[in-house]
């Protein structure tokens, strides 16, 4: 069953890192969920960046809590000093962090002795979470509530994310799709009011304007106006938009 528009999920993502403030690293993990969730027909509303610091995380995860969306927390769940993201969760949920007993397995299984004395604490979560599989080396992942934390490295996040998305939300995502409008020699502010209209007429559409004075996709003075969402919706609104444009002088080409 395929859900509808108004019990579509929406979601938000924490990535974590002083490594990505500071620009030592590029994340990827922003451009990789939006991606995975728009092919599920699912919505991602906002991402946020912190640092490595536990007070930062813990009040980051309080407001994240109580915004209602589901949300996946990329990074921070190791056993090094900078790994705070387990006991903020923890802090901000007002839950204890525990042994998990079937995480410690996991991980004496992989590791053996060896699991001993500093993997075995990456089994130390918020009492009463449940695990997300690791397919790379067996240290999992958490869930709690509607918060999905996983590791900082792509090649262990990712397929564990998409483990997420097929075990709690499958067929919760409506089929979406995005048109765009390129418009010579539009000027943005002389379209606010259209664009209002627009809007207005067409509330549960993605909408973005995009002005330039000259790009690859155009060399001279140019709008791109991209809607997005349900393709019936995103047809209709496109369609008033051109006829809107052309009785205003304006030639609007598919872009």
């Amino acid at each position: 069953m395929t859900a509808d528009a108004a019990t579509v999920p929406a979601f938000g993502v924490v990535i974590v890192g002083d490594e990505i403030l500071s620009g030592r690293r590029s994340d990827k993990h922003l451009a990789f969920i939006s991606q995975l969730l728009a092919e599920r027909g699912l919505p991602l509303r906002w991402a946020r960046y912190v640092g490595d610091d536990a007070a930062a995380q813990a009040q980051l995860y309080r407001e994240t809590m109580a915004s209602g969306c589901e949300v996946f927390s990329f990074g921070g769940i190791g056993a090094t000093p900078d790994d705070h993201s387990r006991q903020a969760a923890a802090t901000a949920a007002g839950l204890a962090l525990v042994q998990h007993p079937a995480a410690t397995a996991l991980i004496e299984q992989r590791f053996g002795e060896a699991a001993y004395p500093n993997r075995i604490r990456m089994a130390q979560l918020p009492d009463g979470c449940s695990l997300i599989p690791n397919p790379v080396n067996q240290i999992a992942g958490f869930t709690l509530g509607r918060h999905h934390f996983l590791p900082g490295f792509p090649d262990m996040a990712w397929p564990m994310a998409r483990w997420v998305l097929d075990q709690h939300y499958a067929g919760k995502g409506v089929a979406q799709t995005r048109q765009s409008l390129l418009v010579p020699g539009a000027k943005e502010g002389d379209l606010i009011p259209l664009m209002e209209t627009l809007v207005a007429s067409y509330p549960g559409l993605g909408f973005s304007c995009l002005p330039s004075y000259g790009n690859a996709r155009h060399a001279g003075l140019h709008i791109e106006f991209s809607l997005s969402g349900e393709a019936a919706a995103v047809q209709q609104a496109c369609a008033w938009l051109e006829a809107e444009l052309l009785q205003r002088g304006y030639r609007p080409e598919a872009a």
